[in-house]
């Protein structure tokens, strides 16, 4: 083989792990998502550069739609895997509150809601639907909409616990501005799904605001 085959054939196409690297634990966010999105390689590394700068964190990079992270520089193998990833991590985080009564798994709910909705740039509105042992039936995505803003339909979400026959519902809703603090229109809307379901004697266990800097319960703030 001569010298300049030889070389081409030894020449990586991509940075492989380095056995002595420290554990992931220790890496800072830019460079787990570079060894995430490429295996560490001098392209992933430059793209995760630009997403985090672009978006501010790791959890709005895996919160962002595929548009957006097209638009920052992400192929289509890397929104995948940065999907997959996002969606493991939701997973992982719900697997908590499997055939266990939510309301005795308070901080795996508060966990799960916090993986699934911070960081998302739109509003989100989710209904977890309980059984009478107040164990999770289904949640259900009921309104997507802008930043500020998901419409909900107190009577469509009465119907869906009536089809379920569930007993009790958990509110779970995010703030894309990171700020939690309920707002009147969250109130209102809150009030009239208690009342809407007390007439079938559902139960509305908690509303639960989601944001990047905390989590409001509308039960903790004497608002249900």
């Amino acid at each position: 083989m001569s010298p300049r085959l030889h070389r081409a054939a030894a020449a990586p196409t991509e940075a492989a792990f380095d056995p002595v690297d420290p554990e992931p634990s220790a890496f800072d966010d830019t460079r787990l998502l570079a060894v995430i999105l490429s295996g560490g390689s001098a392209a992933g590394a430059t793209l995760a550069a630009a997403l985090t700068a672009r978006f501010g964190s790791l959890g709005a990079v895996l919160a962002a739609d595929a548009g957006e992270l097209g638009r920052a520089g992400a192929g289509p193998a890397e929104v995948r895997r940065l999907g997959c990833l996002r969606e493991a991590a939701v997973r992982c985080a719900r697997e908590a509150l499997r055939d266990r009564p939510v309301i005795s798994s308070w901080s795996q709910l508060l966990a799960y809601v916090r993986t699934a909705l911070a960081n998302l740039p739109r509003e989100e509105f989710r209904a977890l639907f309980l059984d009478k042992r107040n164990v999770l039936i289904r949640e259900e995505l009921t309104a997507s909409g802008t930043i500020d803003h998901a419409p909900v339909y107190p009577r469509e979400l009465v119907r869906r616990a009536l089809e379920l026959s569930a007993s009790a519902m958990i509110l779970v809703h995010n703030h894309p501005s990171g700020d939690p603090t309920p707002s009147t229109a969250d109130i209102d809307m809150t009030r009239k799904v208690i009342e809407a379901a007390r007439v079938f004697d559902i139960q509305v266990h908690d509303h639960l605001i989601v944001g990047r800097h905390g989590t409001a319960s509308f039960k903790s703030l004497g608002l249900i």
